[in-house]
């Protein structure tokens, strides 16, 4: 039988341990054991004078019985392919030998069926019902085989509450593995925040005091520069500047590295865009799928569109003299398109009006390299007459790097 690849593999990590061979041995012995209650049938097979045909045909199915039963139920936390087919089999086994044999040997297999059904149905209510079914087999095949009332009663306190307890076992297990699954989750999103917290404390300790080592360098460089000239002041001027150089590219070093650790998302950039638009006294509308979708695509496109977002904000903010501000964010043919629509001035041809939106070039530029990293595309373009309309788009699964990413724009 092939293990199945759809099934679960709900297992906490004590029953893993039947994925080593020394847990698989144990599973195995463990499973044995039980079936050493079926050598009193075979005993009674040999024992009263039957014929070879029917002794030898009663041994059959307690062999196969038990050699399905040995496979399936140590290897019940992660089932095989057939495993309902060999559970069935099992019940036509059960079935027959009560048929063809009768008496308490033959309808305590059924006790053993009760566990089976309790393990490998995955479902609790069909799992109920199979136990259910099994106690009902034992009743009416005790009943036609005219076992003995205190064989029958023996044997039905394990068929009622064998099947059950197994039902609960597995849950019980399943439930530690969800607990088990809630614990790595919290220790992930600790971690993830004990990141952001160590990449904020950095760039705060850091950076300030490498800013003021570039700025004192830089002072002390111009202090020597209106010295008379030598060769030792030139000298000391050139290490002064040397050191500056460092402190500037040490600190775009570090900024580029904590930018990896604080990486931006929708549903948190939306927050701060409806603060920033509030105190600037811009009605802002934003989209309830922003918060929805984000999350759940590539987290380097929605770290792409949350820059976007971002930067668009700001340009609102500063240039656009808007009064209203409308964001949305849409799932279409496999890509996630972000749109900030304003009405404020647009691309009016004045060069009045086009020189604020100029000097956001810088920051256009940045979002078309963004997302042209990660495979999308920015569009410009007048929208809401007057105003001005930016729409992001990027691949909702991961892509490799498109070509650069087209920014088209055109006046009223």
């Amino acid at each position: 039988m092939d293990r199945t690849d759809a099934a679960e593999d709900f297992r906490p990590r004590g029953a893993r341990g039947y994925d080593s061979p020394a847990g698989r041995i144990i599973g195995y012995v463990f499973t044995g054991v039980w079936l050493l209650y079926l050598i009193g049938p075979v005993v009674d097979l040999f024992t009263r004078h039957h014929s070879a045909l029917y002794t030898w045909g009663g041994l059959a199915i307690i062999v196969v019985f038990s050699a399905i039963y040995l496979i399936l139920v140590p290897n019940w936390p992660k089932p095989y392919r057939h495993t309902l087919v060999g559970l069935g089999a099992l019940a036509v086994l059960a079935a027959a030998a009560c048929v063809l044999y009768g008496g308490s040997g033959a309808v305590a297999l059924w006790i053993f069926m009760g566990s089976a059904s309790g393990l490998l149905v995955p479902d609790r209510r069909w799992a109920a019902r199979a136990v259910a079914a099994c106690i009902v087999c034992y009743v009416v095949f005790s009943a036609t085989g005219h076992v003995s009332s205190t064989d029958f009663l023996s044997n039905l306190l394990p068929v009622l509450f064998i099947g059950f307890a197994m039902i609960g076992l597995r849950r019980q297990l399943q439930l530690t593995h969800e607990l088990e699954r809630a614990r790595e989750e919290v220790a992930q999103l600790a971690a993830s925040e004990e990141r952001l917290r160590l990449a904020r404390d950095m760039h705060d300790l850091t950076g300030q005091s490498l800013s003021m080592i570039t700025l004192k360098s830089e002072l002390a460089a111009r202090l020597l520069g209106r010295l008379p000239g030598s060769t030792e002041r030139d000298r000391v001027q050139d290490e002064i500047e040397q050191v500056a150089d460092v402190s500037r590219q040490t600190l775009r070093d570090i900024r580029e590295a904590i930018s990896g650790y604080r990486r931006p998302t929708l549903a948190v950039e939306v927050i701060t865009a409806r603060t920033a638009l509030a105190s600037a006294g811009i009605a802002a509308r934003d989209e309830a799928d922003l918060m929805v979708l984000s999350g759940t695509f590539d987290p380097d496109a929605e770290a792409a569109l949350a820059w976007c977002l971002r930067e668009a904000v700001t340009n609102v903010v500063r240039h656009s003299g808007a009064q209203n501000c409308v964001i949305s964010l849409t799932s279409r043919a496999g890509a996630m398109s972000l749109t900030v629509r304003d009405d404020g001035k647009g691309l009016a041809d004045s060069a009045a009006t086009r020189a604020p939106r100029d000097r956001a070039g810088s920051g256009l530029h940045g979002m078309s390299e963004r997302l042209s990293a990660v495979g999308g595309t920015l569009e410009l373009r007048p929208d809401l007459r007057p105003g001005f309309c930016l729409i992001a788009t990027v691949p909702a699964t991961p892509l490799a790097p498109a070509s650069p990413a087209q920014v088209t724009s055109s006046s009223l």
